[in-house]
């Protein structure tokens, strides 16, 4: 199978891409900061870089990627919107208040993504669950004289790298005009960043060596990507509104905190999203949620229904590579949503079959979807079904087809559920349903029986195969036999 090759925003050039360790491949992407609803360019890097994933999957396989997309869940955003509840005479106290949005946005986020058919990474860690990393991270760049305290605040010292700016590729002088930043009488240059900053009553607040406080937003991603993949890794993807400061002020940090490491090795950062031509505004009245689009989408609004456009949102996302701003049309919506209706009925009855050459070397080449879509088309015109489905598999849009093995393991892990409920042993029950939801598997237990689910587009049947030997290792206790499929 053909190699992989990705454009490096570091290099500013196409690479043959080679892994550190082809048995452990590492991605890291910024994912959301979570005070409200994802809008459509949200969705843009989530679903681009979730077809990375699965490329990288198919190639040194499922077992032997670990992508990390995190949850900013410490923002001042956040704060905000907490004071404005506050404000509005909400009562309680304001960490209680920024948990519940938290939470609440975090299971939206996961709603939508699923639509989307967007895969699970492999961790989605929460800033607020690693913030003494973040701590032991500062404490580090302030040993080797990289960042300074200031009335209570820790700074990175942009002076002190000489390599500053080498990502986005500007002069001192040019970030300083492009950038927005924070003039303040505690900080040495225009240009050095925050790391940490003490907290009010009303605002979530640490412990640490310079008083009670929070994480900036930068250090956040370097102490996550550090615990989860290592101090150097192989991808690092985000939107082009994040290579800087964010990535550039990341590198900066990591590469100080553990010289000689690479950090990443490679950068990826997908373009923009426009809509019918013009840049994406509430006050142009052209700005839509994942969840506007689906509501306004299919007629009749059943689950099946929400799922299909669902696979056409996505579709649209993946029209235009992705180093290339999207212009969202309902023109390019009506024509995925009838071109996947045409795909869905030609495949069905198909088995799955090998992909495509022609397909896959599309999708290897820097991700260059529009030239996958074309070959689609090519394989629907000329009848070569069992191609066609093994190439909306790999794009994320085929329609959901459960196998007598995923039957088998599905019943059977049901079933455990039942026994482990019936003998009050529940957090087994949960963690086997928590299990199953993260595969797309949504148990019923209302359902008559509790035997009722529900097999959601982003149903993952590697994760669901793991289950059994993750109930094992936790519990001691294998529920049934692992299906010969």
């Amino acid at each position: 199978m053909a190699g992989i090759a990705l454009w490096n925003t570091k290099t500013r050039r196409k690479e043959f891409f080679v892994p550190l360790d082809s048995a452990n491949v590492r991605m890291y992407a910024c994912g959301p900061t979570v005070y409200d609803r994802a809008h459509i360019g949200n969705a843009r890097p989530a679903v681009v870089f979730d077809l990375l994933f699965r490329l990288l999957r198919r190639v040194y396989g499922p077992d032997c990627v670990t992508y990390v997309r995190n949850i900013t869940d410490i923002d001042d955003k956040i704060n905000a919107r907490a004071a404005e509840l506050r404000a509005g005479g909400d009562k309680r106290p304001a960490v209680e208040l920024i948990r519940e949005i938290t939470d609440r946005t975090i299971a939206w986020y996961h709603e939508d993504l699923r639509a989307l058919r967007v895969l699970d990474p492999t961790h989605e860690p929460r800033a607020t669950e690693y913030v003494p990393q973040m701590v032991s991270l500062i404490e580090t760049l302030v040993e080797k004289g990289h960042a300074y305290e200031s009335h209570g605040h820790v700074l990175f010292s942009v002076a002190s790298y000489s390599g500053y700016g080498s990502l986005a590729r500007r002069s001192i002088g040019e970030m300083k005009a492009g950038a927005q930043v924070e003039v303040a009488p505690y900080k040495k240059q225009a240009l050095d960043f925050v790391l940490w900053k003490p907290s009010g009553q009303n605002q979530p607040g640490w412990s640490s060596p310079w008083g009670r406080g929070r994480p900036g937003w930068h250090i956040e991603c370097s102490a996550m990507s550090l615990e989860l993949l290592g101090k150097t890794f192989d991808i690092h993807a985000g939107g082009i509104d994040l290579a800087f400061p964010h990535h550039e002020n990341e590198a900066a940090q990591s590469m100080c905190a553990h010289p000689g490491e690479e950090f990443a090795r490679v950068w990826m950062h997908n373009e923009f999203v426009q809509v019918e031509g013009q840049k994406m505004a509430k006050s142009l009245g052209n700005f839509f949620t994942v969840k506007d689009l689906l509501d306004r989408g299919p007629s009749d609004q059943t689950p099946a229904s929400r799922a299909r456009y669902g696979g056409a949102l996505r579709f649209v996302l993946l029209s235009t590579q992705y180093r290339k701003p999207l212009d969202w049309t309902s023109r390019k919506v009506a024509e995925a949503e009838s071109a996947l209706q045409r795909w869905w009925l030609q495949v069905r009855r198909w088995p799955l079959g090998e992909e495509d050459a022609e397909f896959f070397e599309a999708l290897a080449d820097d991700l260059d979807t529009p030239r996958a879509i074309e070959r689609m088309h090519k394989l629907s015109a000329t009848g070569k079904f069992s191609a066609l489905r093994a190439a909306m598999e790999l794009l994320g849009v085929a329609p959901v087809v459960i196998r007598a093995g995923d039957m088998e393991l599905i019943t059977r892990l049901i079933l455990a559920r039942q026994e482990d409920r019936a003998a009050k042993a529940y957090e087994k029950s949960d963690f086997i349903r928590t299990l199953m939801s993260e595969a797309g598997v949504s148990v019923q237990d209302a359902h008559v029986g509790g035997r009722g689910f529900r097999i959601a587009p982003s149903f993952d049947r590697e994760k669901l195969k793991r289950i059994p030997a993750a109930v094992e290792a936790k519990f001691g206790e294998y529920p049934g036999e692992m299906p010969t499929e």
